[in-house]
């Protein structure tokens, strides 16, 4: 793949797929590449590598609306605890570079660590602040700071008029939009409905690891959303009671929490809440520690959500 020296000026080099992605693994060539980009507004998808479809559809969503698409892929070494294996998570560059192609990106920026921490490991960063200390937060202690201060510095970097993330990751979602609104960042945070293989499974870097037999397990988790949605109408202890009756089924799927929260505060609703909610769950099947949500409208009429309508409510 195409890259330039520092300080040069980057061109799309044609392929007969279409135009091969400029490929910056410095800042200098990450600058030269964007220079040449001005000529209407640009958008980011921020990944860790191993790309599947469910990343296609934000590529290609950003590339629908916006003049120009940058993906970053950077495994950030701030997002894994002391628990968990940086070294296993996959690293599958030439299969990025060939979805990034189909999707129709214009630059893939795929620095290394010592690029976008020239310093080592840094001494300020963002803190989530409460949000970031619960539900994936707790589970993950630093987790979220982690997340927070590499998408700050890819925004710096970018500067992206757009950033689109999925619903999966609600929480992240959720607190890059507080970080965004709180901290004034000149960016638009487009959310995407989570993509899903064919028996369910919200697509993940991580499903690579199941096994055949874990991943039957796994499928508890979206079934129990799906329960819980189905009985929407009734409240927010029936959905809590619908979805529980499904993960107490399948013994193999150690359950961390599942909870139906607020979208922008992520607290328990009460059992009188009626509006958009969150449902969320996760587990460890195997060796696999996996998420998985669905924004859900509670009360008469309620049910199963995409993204959540209010955008608001959601934190934005």
């Amino acid at each position: 793949m195409p890259s330039a020296p520092a300080g040069a000026t980057v061109t799309d080099v044609p392929t007969a797929g279409g135009v091969e992605p400029v490929v910056a693994r410095t800042r200098e060539e990450l600058h030269a590449a964007r220079r040449s980009r001005t000529d209407g507004d640009v958008a980011v998808v921020m990944t860790m590598g191993a790309l599947h479809e469910g990343h296609a559809t934000l590529i290609e969503t950003a590339r629908q609306r916006a003049a120009h698409v940058v993906v970053t892929i950077f495994l950030n070494p701030l997002q894994f605890g002391p628990r968990e294996d940086l070294s296993r998570y996959p690293r599958t560059f030439d299969s990025d570079m060939e979805i990034c192609r189909r999707a129709g990106v214009d630059l893939v920026f795929a620095p290394t660590p010592d690029v976008i921490y020239r310093d080592g490991d840094p001494g300020v960063r963002i803190s989530a602040g409460p949000l970031g200390n619960v539900l994936e937060g707790q589970a993950r202690p630093g987790h979220f700071d982690g997340m927070l201060t590499v998408v700050a510095k890819l925004f710096h970097l970018t500067r992206a008029d757009s950033a689109y993330f999925g619903q999966k990751d609600a929480q992240q979602l959720l607190l890059i939009r507080r970080m965004v609104r709180d901290l004034d960042f000149p960016v638009k945070v487009v959310s995407v409905p989570t993509v899903r293989e064919p028996d369910g499974l919200a697509m993940s870097s991580r499903n690579t690891y199941l096994t055949d037999s874990d991943r039957e397990t796994a499928l508890c988790l979206s079934r129990a959303l799906r329960a819980g949605a189905a009985a929407a109408a009734e409240g927010p202890s029936a959905i809590r009671r619908a979805a529980r009756t499904v993960l107490v089924r399948e013994p193999l799927a150690l359950i961390d929490y599942l909870v139906l929260v607020h979208p922008s505060t992520l607290e328990d609703v009460p059992e009188w809440y009626r509006g958009e909610a969150l449902l969320a769950v996760a587990g460890r099947v195997g060796t696999t520690r996996l998420i998985d949500n669905l924004p859900i409208s509670v009360g008469p009429g309620g049910g199963a959500l995409e993204v959540f309508t209010d955008v608001d409510s959601a934190g934005a």
